[in-house]
């Protein structure tokens, strides 16, 4: 049963009927903004963002923190919204949707005056004797940020939060299929005393997300897949639009011979697991020296056996959040099978549950001709390789068209970063799963297939700037260095002093 079904005869709307991936019971109908309501969104953001732009980073950041305590105050009211639309088991709805977003909105209330405060930048050469640079970040405008339903919640709140904080307007448009969590951003932003016009919730389908980014914003900031990812780098290209693509990810895991085999396995299972799977930073891919692969294997399927999966009460293992998407991880692994991968445990539908549940799952004797290996999952299924060494482990790692994050398992810590160095991914974690989604301080973003550009940090709000350089001379004078009439005595001296600049020691030295 679709969680997400058209409904015929709805009028000139387009409109959609949603069901929870847990019980498949109707939860409400989506009606989808069209070009036009994108349109006067746009014209109330544009009004709308001069003056939050002439707002201290102080007024801006009291708005972040009140929002903060809404989400506290909240959370039950998150956690039920996000869990009847997602299948989320309450642990991982607390932990990435309420938790990781306090932390986000308290990090950029408290950093991003320091971030982003004018700067005067030092002048090399003859220019820093008569010229001052100042640089200071301007707000783009107004945003459209286009956020995935594997967190439909904190993805919103965390670039919302950026985007405001640097001045500018926000259209914020979430998944068709997890419309009202990423609602409650839009609620608490305006309960928290966000002005009218700053923040416009755009609710709609894939047609909705195109027209926002035609629509004439001055960014694009999209998370989700390759495929839509291409089509909105396009639109973006076509009207010279900066554009953040984070995408998808298949996340290689290398285990070397003296790693902690017992954290390392238990690391496999949350990675490959959490959020069922169903994260871009998620373990897809995971390569075991041949000398410890048999031991590993064994952890790691003792550890699967314990794992829990129910609709009800504590659970470590929640609902798959798209029947498309359950779709494609039975395809996977029904292609890895009949290739001779082996279906250690899991390897199908839980039968003991009504709604969109694959029980966890452990596949060995995998190889690189497998779908498994190649294309993104997004399940909760562990993927073990044997490899002889660790060179053909970073070889294997490497041999994708992703690369957005991946983990390396060693005692030896400086062997842990040689290694990762060679990864070609945007960010690698050693003995841990993937965290760096989760620590502001690390840009984020992909490398290959699995992205344009890094979000998060420093780094990640300037990206909602523009970096204003203001040059202005130090003494004035009636004539402008280098100005007219030109004459031959000037220009031999130019020579001369070029020659002595760059062409001596002393010059080079002074330069």
């Amino acid at each position: 049963m679709a969680i997400y079904e058209p409904l015929e005869g709805a009028g000139a709307r387009r409109r959609y009927r949603l069901r929870s991936p847990v019980t498949l019971e109707p939860i409400g109908e989506l009606d989808c903004m069209d070009a036009s309501d994108v349109a006067r969104a746009l014209e109330r953001a544009r009004k709308a963002q001069p003056a939050w732009a002439a707002l201290s980073f102080d007024a801006r950041a009291e708005v972040l923190r009140r929002c903060l305590r809404l989400v506290l105050e909240r959370q039950d009211r998150i956690l039920e919204t996000v869990i009847r639309e997602t299948g989320k088991t309450e642990t991982e709805a607390f932990a990435m949707e309420v938790f990781a977003t306090c932390d986000s909105l308290c990090y950029y209330a408290k950093n991003a005056k320091r971030f982003l405060a004018p700067r005067s930048e030092r002048i090399h050469g003859v220019m820093g004797f008569t010229k001052k640079l100042r640089l200071v970040y301007k707000p783009l405008g107004v945003v459209g940020i286009i956020v995935p339903w594997n967190g439909p919640f904190v993805l919103a709140m965390n670039q919302t939060a950026q985007a405001l904080m640097a001045g500018n307007a926000v259209l914020l448009k979430g998944s068709e299929v997890t419309p009202y969590s990423t609602a409650l951003a839009g609620e608490f932003f305006r309960d928290a005393g966000l002005p009218d016009g700053l923040l416009e919730l755009l609710m709609g389908d894939g047609q909705t997300g195109a027209a926002l980014v035609e629509a004439g914003v001055d960014k694009i900031s999209f998370t989700g897949s390759v495929a839509t990812g291409r089509k909105v780098a396009e639109a973006c290209g076509r009207r010279l639009l900066p554009v953040t693509l984070e995408l998808g990810g298949k996340d290689a895991m290398i285990v070397c011979a003296d790693a902690d085999l017992e954290r390392a396995a238990a690391g496999a299972l949350l990675g490959s697991c959490m959020n069922t799977g169903q994260y871009c930073c998620g373990t897809e891919r995971i390569y075991v020296v041949d000398e410890v692969y048999e031991r590993f294997v064994d952890l790691v399927v003792s550890g699967a056996q314990t794992l829990r999966q129910t609709d009800r009460g504590e659970s470590d293992i929640g609902a798959i959040f798209w029947d498309r998407q359950l779709a494609i991880i039975e395809s996977h692994v029904n292609d890895a099978v009949a290739k001779g991968a082996r279906v250690r445990i899991g390897g199908r539908r839980n039968p003991k549950l009504r709604g969109l549940y694959y029980e966890p799952t452990v596949v060995t004797e995998v190889t690189h001709e497998m779908d498994l290996m190649r294309h993104e999952t997004f399940g909760p299924v562990v993927a073990i390789m044997r490899v002889s060494d660790e060179e053909e482990a970073i070889r294997l790692a490497n041999d994708s068209r992703y690369g957005l994050n991946g983990n390396v398992w060693t005692r030896d810590t400086e062997k842990g970063f040689r290694i990762a160095e060679r990864m070609q991914t945007g960010g690698v974690c050693i003995n841990d799963m993937a965290l760096t989604y989760g620590v502001p301080e690390a840009p984020f973003g992909g490398v290959k297939e699995s992205g344009v550009g890094q979000v998060n940090g420093a780094l990640g709000l300037r990206g909602y700037c523009h970096l204003h350089p203001m040059l202005v001379d130090r003494f004035g004078g009636k004539k402008i260095q280098g100005g007219y009439p030109y004459t031959a005595k000037d220009l031999e001296g130019m020579k001369k002093f070029a020659k002595f600049w760059w062409g001596t020691p002393l010059g080079r030295w002074l330069s």
